[in-house]
């Protein structure tokens, strides 16, 4: 009896993970807003002047066109910070909408190395597409 336990676990478990690659293929993606929102914290500046590493944003950011391709950057800090071309004064908030899928440098004084990366995916419009796509914003999260 035991071995027919164990297939039938087997069997179960197999069911199970193909469920779960079909609904990550072929369930849609879907966020409340479109903006992937980072803030600056107040004492950012200060901490980064007394030497100390601050590592409050990531060093690449990754955004998807047609879900989440609007990067939202707010400054809470006291000072204004610099991010690409814009000065950001303290209580701004600075929206960058992206349309075209590629990989862009930007200077920042938010960082300790000085410039952030955006990667811009293209939009998962098929399913093998939304199981890539949701494949590697697991390892990117588990990273």
């Amino acid at each position: 009896m035991r071995p027919f336990y164990r297939r039938g676990t087997l069997i179960l478990a197999a069911v199970v993970m193909l469920g779960g690659v079909a609904w990550a293929a072929f369930a849609p993606v879907t966020f409340a807003s479109r903006e992937e929102t980072f803030e600056i914290p107040k004492g950012t500046w200060a901490q980064h002047m007394a030497g100390n590493k601050v590592e409050i944003l990531p060093s690449r950011v990754f955004l998807t066109l047609g879900i989440r391709d609007v990067l939202l950057l707010k400054n809470l800090d006291d000072v204004p910070q610099i991010f690409g071309p814009t000065l950001m004064m303290p209580g701004q908030s600075f929206r960058l909408p992206f349309e075209v899928a590629s990989s862009y440098q930007f200077a920042c004084t938010a960082h300790a190395s000085g410039q952030m990366t955006v990667v811009v995916d293209e939009q998962p419009d098929t399913a093998w597409r939304r199981l890539v796509w949701r494949t590697r914003r697991i390892f990117r999260i588990v990273a």
